[in-house]
């Protein structure tokens, strides 16, 4: 029997392309976060703060959450609960300087990340994508979710200086 390797990016139907899309925009803003002044900015919803560390943090966590969640799913048992606080805390380490170093941590993390969920998902196949699953999201939908930017579209692009209020 003879298997072909098949290159990831001629794949037409991928749920999880939209995953790593969305860990290169977050990675895009990260690279201009090495400019951060030092202060939190508060979220769209009024209701938390982001620093550069805190939204690498989230954006992970929600990567590892969703991948237990695609396992436990995939394996037909229940997903462990969540126990974190989400973003709603704020760590000491979050208020940390956001350097070269934390940058290339951060695109080694995620990137390996997104692209493992991006792989699980194409493993799984096309079968699995859509199928219903009692109470829970597709797997489709849960590479929808994972697919945004959302945590990092609340620091922003921090190139230039926001402007005066």
């Amino acid at each position: 029997m003879t298997t072909t390797m098949t290159n990831i990016e001629d794949r037409t139907d991928d749920p999880g392309l939209v995953i790593e899309t969305a860990t290169t925009r977050v990675l895009t803003l990260a690279r201009t976060w090495l400019a951060w002044d030092g202060k939190p900015r508060l979220s769209e919803d009024g209701e938390r703060i982001y620093t550069p560390h805190k939204v690498i943090r989230r954006y992970a966590d929600h990567l590892v959450d969703h991948l237990a969640q695609i396992e436990a799913l995939l394996a037909g048992v229940p997903t462990r609960p969540n126990g974190w606080r989400e973003s709603r805390m704020t760590t000491v380490a979050d208020f940390a300087r956001f350097t070269e170093g934390d940058l290339n941590e951060a695109v080694e993390r995620l990137t390996r990340l997104s692209r493992t969920i991006r792989l699980r998902l194409l493993v799984a196949g096309p079968s699995e994508w859509d199928r219903p699953r009692d109470g829970s999201w597709t797997l489709r939908e849960i590479a929808e979710h994972v697919g945004s930017s959302w945590y990092a579209e609340q620091l922003g692009d921090l190139s230039s200086p926001p402007p005066a209020a």
